[in-house]
């Protein structure tokens, strides 16, 4: 059976290897940088930003549409929706952590609610007089990854160089200030810069991905392989290159039996995730 699945797989890849390449890349940039928010114990925030990134899109096809009520079709939608959905993924991250450093915090918790909330039901309100807008929303909350282009492999990959050198070379000094503020500022170590570049970047790493791989891959992506690495990590240092592995690991497998099964790829990535970290909490329960 394991062969056959395979098998079936590779004669797949000609036709979804854009697909497959731009998901295991999405899932890896989405592991490294869900890293911090594991470290930080702000899984909610993830959420709360990919919420924002979808309304962000909402906003970009509300107003086009306005602007333009009968040129659906005459002019490509896809990179002022990428746009909005980066802009408003930076705005959420950048408020969301603003409140957190704030020192209260019951108010960064209400902020972060609160994002997610009004993201949510604004998304849907915004278009859903729409066709066209309501669908792409949808698209959005149960996307399949299908239909990446080469594009996408392109600003995915430069975005995990990037990632990849940035970590290479200052992953002491974030992981410092990470996990304990305090001590990083007594070393030198910027931490107002620090904390402003960490949010920053999970935002645009959100708001890149959530329109190719849509709501549920981008925080499953940004939350599992960071738990998946924590039990399986003893220091925070090695979950930044575990998680990246388990994610791009999962997605691999994920992606085969997507495609035996004829089952979306994303979703299906999802639940072997939450499986892989179920299976991980138990054993580590059987041992203590």
């Amino acid at each position: 059976m394991t062969d056959a699945f395979i098998e079936s797989f590779i004669q797949s890849w000609h036709l979804f290897r854009e697909a497959y390449l731009a998901g295991w890349l999405a899932a890896a940039a989405l592991a490294a940088v869900g890293v911090f928010v594991i470290a930080r114990d702000q899984i909610f925030v993830g959420a709360a930003i990919s919420e924002a990134s979808a309304l962000g899109v909402a906003v970009s096809l509300w107003v086009l549409t306005a602007a333009a009520p009968h040129a659906h079709g005459a002019f490509d939608v896809d990179p002022w929706c990428r746009a909005s959905a980066v802009l408003f993924g930076l705005g959420a991250a950048a408020w969301t952590g603003r409140a957190r450093r704030a020192g209260d915090g019951a108010s960064a918790e209400a902020v972060t609610g609160w994002v997610f909330l009004a993201s949510g039901s604004g998304a849907i309100l915004l278009v859903a007089q729409s066709p066209f807008g309501l669908e792409e929303v949808h698209r959005l909350l149960f996307s399949s990854i299908i239909g990446a282009t080469w594009g996408d492999v392109a600003v995915l990959g430069a975005l995990v160089l990037v990632g990849a050198a940035t970590l290479a070379k200052y992953h002491r000094p974030l992981l410092l200030l990470t996990l304990d503020p305090v001590t990083a500022r007594a070393v030198g170590v910027p931490v107002r810069r620090g904390a402003w570049a960490i949010v920053l970047a999970l935002g645009l790493v959100v708001g890149l991905t959530l329109r190719l791989a849509g709501l549920l891959f981008v925080f499953g992506n940004l939350v599992l392989p960071g738990l998946a690495a924590q039990a399986l990590c003893r220091e925070v240092r090695a979950m930044l290159w575990t998680a990246p592995l388990v994610a791009v690991g999962a997605s691999v497998g994920a992606f085969v039996l997507a495609n035996a099964w004829d089952l979306p790829p994303a979703q299906m990535d999802v639940a072997v995730l939450a499986l892989v970290v179920a299976a991980l909490w138990i054993v580590r329960s059987l041992r203590s």
